[in-house]
């Protein structure tokens, strides 16, 4: 190509650049005529790294993020970046030049940043930091009491470290709709500091207890008391001394609790659900010592029941069965099967038929049955299910790993069991994903 060829086509590149360049700087100028409401809206949705990289679209966008009324700060972990949480260095200069509150803060924190929560707690409290979320992986830090100055606080989230001891002039959490707590430490008496977190926490919706830890030698019972809490969620390997009390808009709840905990009262402890809807309940490990007073407690309100459970010993069976009889409104049931080796327990026909009461499962519609192995135990509960139910419309099964005999002959043999609803149709699913 002739040199003026070349002269001309370089011309026309930078040209055209140029256009695409004007173009680009007229409608960022045309954006930031937006009503400052509207502009406002838009950054903040954009998230606060793309936020300040507006400041290079022209001189009129360079401190525009700076005077964002509130700000959003997400900072994840990178797993190509050897676990560092992304963009959280930067985080003293945004809150220096950038004056507004912030609304949410979420950052997963482990090594050097770990150190640094103090300071940026002080901040986030000063600057009326309203949902928290905090994550250490690998450090497990004992917050600074800091964290109790951020009292307009509608959402706490802390996971792998220890809470300090209440500060002395620690008055509540008045905002406080959602908190949860999942492996996290807290000092001896510690329970009664969750009781008073909780009691002046008055418009708290959404608790989360999981694998929460209290020192000492002696469990102290507590209480949960939150008069407008709607779901409870509480997983633990120890029973340390829960009572429910006025828990009188409960809507759902998730209760997994491990072997060594059913020493104590499960019964006591189920009488504070009583106004529940949906209900799951891990078995995996009920033994019998927690099964004779159950029944005593009546759930008017639940419609929907999820068991995490197997078959091969007698204790989860007895303890599915007092949870039916304490449904009389249960309109939907489903049954996850945690796959054993062998069935150590014969729980048959007539065995499971002299479990049943009338009345029992009047109401039930829907059943799934997810991870049947086709154990002779699950089986009969099936035949069971189908004799009784009279209003039930859908069976849903899907098998496990371990089965017994081929999906043919379990379904073969489905198709002989009576029904006592007309309406009931058996659908087979296939094999069930994994859920455990």
């Amino acid at each position: 190509m002739a040199w003026w060829k070349r002269r001309r086509h370089a011309i026309t590149g930078r040209s055209a650049r140029g256009r695409v360049k004007e173009a680009a700087l007229a409608e960022a100028d045309a954006l930031i005529s937006l009503p400052p409401d509207a502009l406002d809206n838009i950054l903040v949705r954009l998230g606060i790294r793309d936020a300040v990289r507006t400041s290079a679209l022209s001189r009129v966008w360079r401190h525009r993020w700076e005077a964002l009324p509130y700000l959003d700060l997400h900072f994840p972990r990178l797993g190509g970046d050897e676990g560092a949480p992304a963009g959280l260095w930067s985080l003293d200069g945004i809150l220096l030049r950038c004056p507004g509150r912030v609304r949410l803060f979420h950052a997963e924190l482990d090594g050097p940043y770990a150190g640094r929560v103090h300071d940026w707690l002080f901040v986030l409290s000063r600057r009326g930091v309203e949902i928290l979320d905090l994550s250490f992986n690998d450090s497990f830090p004992t917050l600074p009491s800091s964290v109790f100055s951020c009292s307009r606080l509608t959402s706490l989230s802390l996971f792998g470290c220890a809470i300090p001891l209440l500060p002395a002039g620690f008055v509540a959490f008045p905002d406080l709709k959602k908190l949860t707590l999942a492996n996290v430490h807290l000092e001896d008496y510690g329970e009664y500091q969750l009781e008073e977190i909780i009691r002046t926490s008055p418009l708290l919706e959404y608790l989360v207890l999981t694998d929460v830890f209290i020192d000492g030698e002696h469990i102290r019972e507590w209480v949960i008391r939150a008069p407008n809490l709607r779901h409870l969620t509480i997983c633990s390997e120890n029973y340390y001394g829960w009572i429910l009390k006025d828990l009188t808009c409960l809507n759902s709840a998730v209760i997994d609790w491990f072997d060594n905990v059913v020493h104590h009262d499960f019964a006591k402890f189920l009488s504070g659900l009583v106004q529940v809807r949906k209900l799951l309940v891990v078995s995996f490990n009920a033994p019998s010592a927690m099964i004779p007073k159950i029944i005593l407690c009546t759930f008017h309100n639940l419609k929907s029941l999820k068991l995490r459970m197997h078959f091969c010993e007698q204790p989860p069976i007895m303890l599915a069965f007092c949870l039916l009889k304490s449904a009389p409104n249960l309109e939907k049931l489903k049954i996850e099967i945690y796959d054993k080796e062998e069935q150590k327990f014969e729980a048959n026909g007539e065995f499971q038929n002299a479990l049943w009461t009338d009345g029992m499962c009047a109401n039930l519609q829907v059943v799934q049955m997810t991870g049947i192995n086709w154990w002779r135990n699950e089986m009969c509960f099936i035949e069971l299910i189908l004799s009784k139910a009279r209003l039930l419309r859908a069976l849903f099964i899907s098998y496990g790993g371990n089965v017994v005999m081929s999906s043919e002959d379990a379904i073969n043999e489905l198709l002989t069991y009576k029904r006592a609803s007309a309406e009931a149709q058996v659908l087979f699913k296939g094999k069930a994903e994994e859920y455990y």
